[in-house]
């Protein structure tokens, strides 16, 4: 446990990194731009021959403009179908898990959108490597905005899923979005959580005072240099010496099986001082609140099992579940398609996007 507190809590969350009016149509017009389809393949998984993809963009309210990708099955009829929204792993993007679990989804007959979140990826906002309680939530209902006026799309039957960091996200955001239908959060991670109290709750307010005053100096450096210091992140070698989850961490982001460019995870750090906002705003406030299905999924010998364990025990309701999958770490969930249970999760988004 004392291994858990000595890494710095915002930079190996979900990553191991060390670290954190107009009318409706107008609106649309501005929110929307043009689409169009991906010609070169740039996943970490393999494209699928049954669905087609496009590069689409999109505003959230505080007009960062957004990247995804969006899923549509080759094989649909003349209704308008079923979408899911996908975001996460924490720092990955939209071309590593959140693109397999829509890629995948798509296959069985949703619409989806997997996309990157401000700061990240494709995405735009500066400075570079921000994340946000609030904001990251609000790109979840950018992502609900956007898929609302599809043509392809019924806006009275849209899910998400929300993977690691962003299941807690995702959480918060049926929480408060009540256009969501279903959620699935999967390895979820509650950030607001983790930063705050460190793994395990092992950090108290003496810890956490200590870490604000570390953070807060930072700012004043980072204002006086006009350059934002970046967090260290994960290692280019490893030594065998750093625990079980960092290494697996370092498996999927520092290989080929999940390396991307663009991924804060296979690539640095995020911006140092991105943890003060999550110390400070706790994310799963009102999830006792969401009236709506929920779904999580954690593996078994996921060392972050906990978050996904103590946030199922805020749901109420007989319309939420938690499924542990036997076997699996936390990253196994990411891409290991034999452990994610995607049979169960399309019954859950087919019996609840009806």
């Amino acid at each position: 446990m004392r291994k858990f507190k000595r890494i710095s809590t915002f930079g190996l969350i979900c990553t191991a990194v060390a670290g954190m009016f107009f009318s409706i149509s107008t609106m649309a017009e501005e929110q929307m731009t043009e689409t169009k389809t991906n010609e070169v393949w740039d996943k970490v998984f393999e494209k699928s021959d049954k669905v087609d993809v496009q590069k689409v963009t999109f505003k959230n309210r505080y007009g960062i403009l957004l990247t995804g990708d969006l899923y549509i099955p080759k094989e649909k009829g003349e209704e308008k179908m079923p979408a899911i929204a996908v975001s996460g792993p924490f720092g990955a993007v939209k071309e590593q898990a959140s693109g397999l679990y829509a890629q995948t989804m798509a296959e069985r007959g949703f619409v989806t959108l997997a996309f990157d979140a401000s700061y990240t990826g494709e995405s735009g906002g500066e400075p570079r490597n921000v994340a946000s309680p609030d904001i990251n939530t609000e790109d979840f209902s950018a992502a609900v905005d956007f898929l609302s006026n599809r043509e392809e799309v019924d806006p009275e039957r849209i899910g998400i899923i929300g993977i690691c960091g962003f299941g807690g996200f995702a959480l918060n955001e049926a929480a408060n979005d009540t256009r969501i239908k279903a959620t699935v959060t999967s390895t979820m991670y509650d950030m607001s959580r983790v930063n705050a109290n460190g793994y395990f709750d092992t950090m108290g307010e003496k810890e956490r005072y200590t870490q604000r005053q570390a953070l807060n100096k930072q700012r004043t450096e980072d204002f006086k240099n006009g350059s934002y210091a970046q967090a260290a992140g994960l290692p280019d070698k490893l030594t065998g010496e750093e625990p079980q989850f960092v290494q697996d961490y370092y498996a999927y982001y520092k290989t080929p099986r999940g390396f991307h460019k663009r991924s804060i995870n296979s690539n640095g750090g995020w911006n140092m001082t991105s943890s003060l906002s999550f110390m400070n705003m706790p994310i799963l406030m009102y999830a006792s609140e969401i009236q709506t299905p929920v779904l999580m999924l954690h593996g078994e010998k996921a060392h972050s099992r906990y978050f996904s364990e103590d946030a199922y025990k805020k749901l109420k309701g007989d319309n939420k579940e938690l499924m542990i999958i036997p076997g699996a770490n936390h990253v196994d969930l990411y891409d290991q398609t034999d452990k994610i249970p995607f049979d169960k999760l399309e019954s859950f988004f087919k019996s609840n996007l009806n």
